[in-house]
């Protein structure tokens, strides 16, 4: 039978009877363990995730901690490296001996953390990380709490574009690719829906992590001049092929980026504000959006890092955090971790990105938010019943102030 699972955060010193578990009689802090890319390559997001955590940890403890205790962080920075992952979690588990694990940022360094996880038989909970190749290992501890994973991020978008009249819907498609487990299939469950629709592939490319210049990708996107971009990225190489784009003077009747355009102000620095009018996006989050907990989340976020911007990532990290709480709250232990992993993948858990469940994997089931940027600001424009505006057609680079 699936449950809404999530209690309030004002309940959280409320989590149920722990006598028999042994955590309720100690007065020890809880500790949780992370490590997140907080310099290199992915330190953008993984500093925001860090954020999210934080404001969680926050507001858990001020309510009366997790199984009445209070709730410590220990998070170390694997500098966007696989092998520093691997060592940082193998490290919190075996030498710091956290109680419990929270994921790190992005498909290529969760799936070999998540293996470390796995290996130790405890739960783990990941904000970012939706590659497909997450969840075809097996693994019975993994948990990703966005709404689905990265092959079907971009569904709704396809499907509305698909579903254009035909004098709007775009004749070609070009898709250039960061060589990422994330960025590739989520642009390849997007081509698959606009081929099916009739959209011709004009350009196809996949670019290696490292790449810093991408003036001969642009020039060939712009020779085949197609309708629409696709573009796979994470963030730097999102703000570098725009720009790129810019300098060419190429700009495509429609534009879609994934990552990079959800971070708010660092994107609309990167490109600059008056390039940002009409791009399109997925996202987890808005922080106008009326989920449980959220306008809490978003206030405490803003008193504590002084900033009227709530980023993605940090919201991600928070929902994860409110995953792993409701699991715990409702076995009413931290002792046997199998017992957490099982409840989830029987019920359902509310967040502030919404409720969110899983299937026997660990995968998400939900849909994605659409996102665009519209007058010098992100709005959720898809799914029509949860938009802040009305979607727009077309990329209006100069326009927007």
């Amino acid at each position: 039978m699936a449950l809404t699972g999530v209690l309030a955060l004002g309940l959280a010193a409320c989590g149920g009877d722990d006598s028999e578990g042994g955590e309720g009689d100690s007065s020890a802090p809880i500790r949780i363990g992370s490590s997140l890319p907080l310099t290199g390559e992915f330190s953008q997001p993984g500093q925001a995730a860090k954020q999210g955590y934080e404001v969680w940890q926050k507001m858990v403890n001020d309510a009366g901690g997790l199984l009445g205790r209070d709730v410590e962080l220990v998070i170390k920075d694997d500098a966007s490296n696989q092998n520093t992952v691997v060592s940082d979690f193998n490290a919190l588990i075996g030498q710091d001996k956290v109680d419990l694990l929270l994921g790190t940022f992005s498909s290529l360094l969760n799936l070999p953390a998540s293996a470390v996880a796995e290996k130790n038989q405890m739960l783990y909970v990941e904000p970012a990380g939706g590659s497909p190749d997450m969840f075809n290992r097996g693994f019975k501890y993994l948990f990703f709490t966005q709404q689905a994973t990265a092959d079907k991020q971009g569904k709704v978008f396809a499907e509305w574009v698909a579903a254009l009249p035909e004098d709007q819907r775009p004749k070609t498609a070009a898709y250039p690719t960061l060589d990422d487990p994330f960025a590739a299939p989520n642009v390849a469950g997007i081509q698959e829906v606009l081929e099916a629709a009739g959209i011709e592939t004009v350009y196809q490319e996949t670019y290696a992590i490292d790449t810093k210049n991408f003036d001969t990708i642009v020039n060939a996107m712009k020779n085949a001049d197609p309708d629409v971009v696709v573009h796979g990225a994470q963030f730097e190489d999102g703000i570098g092929l725009t720009r790129s784009m810019l300098k060419a003077g190429f700009a495509p009747d429609m534009f879609y980026e994934t990552n990079a355009p959800s971070f708010g102000a660092q994107y609309s620095d990167g490109v600059g504000a008056e390039n940002t009018e009409g791009v399109l996006y997925a996202v987890s989050h808005s922080p106008e959006a009326d989920t449980p907990g959220n306008a809490e989340f978003v206030a405490k976020y803003q008193e504590m890092f002084g900033t009227d911007e709530v980023p993605e990532d940090a919201a991600d990290g928070f929902a994860a955090a409110q995953v792993m709480q409701a699991a715990v709250e409702a076995v009413g232990s931290i002792d046997d971790q199998g017992a957490l992993a099982d409840w989830l993948r029987e019920n359902e858990v509310d967040t502030i990105l919404g409720s969110l469940s899983w299937d026997e994997t660990g995968a998400p089931t939900g849909e994605f938010l659409i996102g665009q940027w519209q007058n010098g600001k992100p709005e959720v424009v898809l799914p029509a019943d949860v938009s802040t505006a009305d979607i727009e057609i077309g990329w209006k680079p100069g326009a927007s102030g």
